[in-house]
């Protein structure tokens, strides 16, 4: 387990160097993140490389017992090459290039950018890829940037001439007859700035993740020419954003690792669970959290300070979720610059702030779990799954504003959550071997692959298979299939979409699967028609627009004469009924139930070892104290107590039991 934080000692003079390092040591840190953002102290003329402070920094560091992630740079170039060079300044949509000094204004796709891009980062692998005190390192830092320079305009021509061959596949695939939009030849084609053809849309988040991927490998290729082989190399990603597709840039990365911030208001753990898993579902194994807030933040409407004893409640979620690392940051609160008054450990005076305290308690416990969660993970029966392209298509063709395809998988995702039944994310391709059930939320871009992975999991696997409203409308370039939706996961879900409706007003909706069930749709509905005599119908619409009423609106549909099964749900159902639907969901797939008796809020999760063996965190996340009852005898790593039967957990009380 690693414990550290962001710490930038070219802001400080070097005689205070070994005082922050000391009070780090003290806090249990054994990693720390340096020079992301560095270039101008790194490099402060061009040509003139001054690196001789890292390497002290780095040095001060491991006499201390802490290792070094590197970050390169070139989130935030220097003013002496975007001002000699302005062609490397990022183009904002209305023509205006980014201004220099709020880091990510740089263009991506510049070929001068690219250049001093490769000589930094390969004078950095020189002088440190062989260091074995540089454990990792960090590509840029939290990419977003898009950029809509005439440069940008021809790299995105010529990339979909690499994609559709000739201009009349794509006119065809685009169906570029709807409003006189054929193109005769591929310098045509605009850069969609605002609401454009969908198939063009897509294709642009396409190629920016292309365009991202390029960039991330220049670097890659420039530091493993000369780095250590155990030196791994990560991205901080965060979260949910959707500036390009998660899946395709980590193919190239060792981890993935996000940074995780909480802004207004506290944590729920029913919501950032899912963005751990999602990182975790990256690269299908444990991940970093590289950032994450000491207290507050400087950037939300209102930055409020996290209660006492929250942040360790949350680092030890997000080491149930998968993470092998926790990062504060920042170390110390900057004089100068943008996030000055950003949480901190160590305030501007330099002396600790009252979460320095809150910190220590979180690495020494990190140190004392670290022997029995070494090569442990998570290991779950239910996957969900998440497409970048569905994504994309849906948010840019909502039909309802409150259609938000995040908000709609954390539907589906709280009421596991709550009944602690850890969940994978996955890559809508991903293999999905070993699980009971599958949750395929608004999988409104439908692949080959996927379709053949979501066949196969019910026929063969005999799984159970959750599809939802707004499933299967479009292919692979955006446009609708010539049948119903779910598409091609038609026959297999025995039903079809007969309409869909976004709503204005709830629906009454009537749970058959258990008596006496009822609750509402909003915000959609999908009329359903059933396709095959063993199609049951589980709930129905009551009284609505008259086009709904009495119409099936969930249904269920076995495969073959031993197979699995597919739910198919044509509506955006109320949180009674979606929590009644979970909790019959489960029985029906053959879930695993969780064996430990826990209250609402209180979080149980477990993380193996190859051969099975478990640790079992129990995590209240209330400011309540909650009980919580074993079914048998385990010791707490934290404290050393044996615990069985009913266990007290003070509020915000962690158990960590083997």
């Amino acid at each position: 387990m690693y414990f550290g934080t962001a710490w930038y000692p070219e802001h400080w003079p070097e005689t205070r160097w070994p005082e922050d390092v000391r009070m780090m040591r003290e806090a249990g840190m054994n990693v720390c993140r340096i020079a992301e953002f560095a270039w101008s102290s790194l490099e402060p003329l061009e040509g003139e490389y001054e690196f001789d402070w890292l390497e002290r920094a780095i040095a001060l560091l491991a006499d201390n017992g802490i290792a070094v992630v590197l970050g390169t740079p070139t989130a935030a170039p220097p003013a002496w090459l975007t001002h000699h060079h302005p062609d490397t300044l990022a183009i904002e949509p209305d023509g205006r290039p980014a201004q220099h000094g709020n880091r990510c204004h740089y263009s991506p796709t510049s070929p001068t950018y690219h250049k001093y891009v490769r000589r930094i980062v390969e004078h950095m692998a020189r002088r440190f890829g062989q260091d074995p005190r540089v454990i990792g390192w960090q590509i840029d830092n939290e990419y977003n940037r898009i950029d809509y320079s005439e440069n940008t305009h021809r790299q995105f021509q010529h990339y979909l001439k690499e994609q559709y061959g000739s201009i009349e596949a794509l006119n065809a695939h685009w169906h570029t007859a709807y409003w006189s939009q054929t193109y005769t030849d591929f310098d045509e084609i605009p850069l969609p700035i605002g609401p454009h053809n969908p198939g063009l849309m897509l294709a642009f988040r396409r190629f920016i993740t292309r365009v991202w991927k390029e960039f991330q490998q220049l670097q890659i290729a420039s530091i493993r020419m000369y780095s250590r082989p155990e030196q791994w190399i990560t991205h901080n990603f965060m979260g949910w954003f959707d500036g390009f597709d998660h899946y395709v840039l980590c193919e190239d990365l060792d981890l993935a690792s996000w940074d995780w911030y909480v802004g207004t208001g506290h944590h729920d753990y029913t919501r950032t669970g899912a963005a751990h898993d999602l990182t975790r579902g990256f690269k299908r194994r444990n991940f970093w959290v590289m950032e994450t807030q000491p207290g507050s933040v400087n950037w939300a409407p209102v930055n409020n300070v996290l209660y006492r004893g929250e942040a360790r409640c949350m680092a030890w979620h997000a080491v149930a979720h998968g993470a092998d690392a926790l990062l504060y940051w920042q170390w110390r609160s900057a004089p100068g610059g943008q996030e000055q008054l950003h949480g901190s450990l160590i305030g501007a005076d330099g002396r600790p702030r009252p979460f320095y305290q809150e910190a220590c308690q979180i690495g020494a416990e990190l140190a004392r779990a670290a022997g029995v969660l070494r090569d442990t993970t998570p290991r779950n029966e239910v996957a969900f799954l998440n497409s970048y392209d569905a994504r994309w298509a849906l948010d840019a063709q909502r039909h309802h504003r409150d259609f938000d395809p995040v908000a709609h998988l954390l539907h589906y995702y709280r009421p596991f959550a709550s009944r602690n039944i850890g969940v994978d994310i996955v890559h809508a391709e991903a293999d999905l071997s070993g699980y009971r059930l599958v949750v395929a939320p608004a999988l409104f871009v439908l692949s080959e692959a996927t379709v053949a992975q979501l066949t196969r999991f019910v026929t063969e696997q005999k799984g159970t298979l959750v599809l939802t409203v707004r499933t299967g409308q479009k292919d692979v370039h955006n446009a609708l299939f010539p049948v119903l939706q779910p598409g091609p996961l038609r026959e297999i879900a025995g039903a079809e979409v007969e309409e869909f409706f976004a709503l204005d007003e709830p629906v009454p909706v009537y749970g058959e699967w258990e008596a006496s069930l009822e609750g509402q749709g909003r915000i959609w509905a999908e009329r359903l028609r059933p396709l095959s005599e063993r199609t049951q119908v589980i709930a129905r619409f009551g009284l609505a627009n008259g086009w709904l009423d009495n119409g099936p609106a969930i249904t269920r549909h076995p495969v073959g004469t031993d197979g699995g099964q597919v739910v198919l749900v044509g509506t955006w159902l109320s949180e009674a009924l979606q929590d009644a639907l979970t909790r019959w969901l489960v029985q029906a797939a053959g879930v695993t139930p969780e064996p430990i008796e826990a209250p609402p809020g209180v979080e149980v999760l477990r993380r193996y070892t190859s051969d099975g063996c478990a640790v079992t965190f129990v995590i209240n996340h209330n400011r309540q104290e909650a009980s919580v009852v074993l079914p048998g005898t385990g010791q707490d790593v934290l404290t050393g107590e044996t615990c069985a039967g009913t266990v007290i957990l003070p509020g915000y009380g962690v158990r960590v039991l083997v």
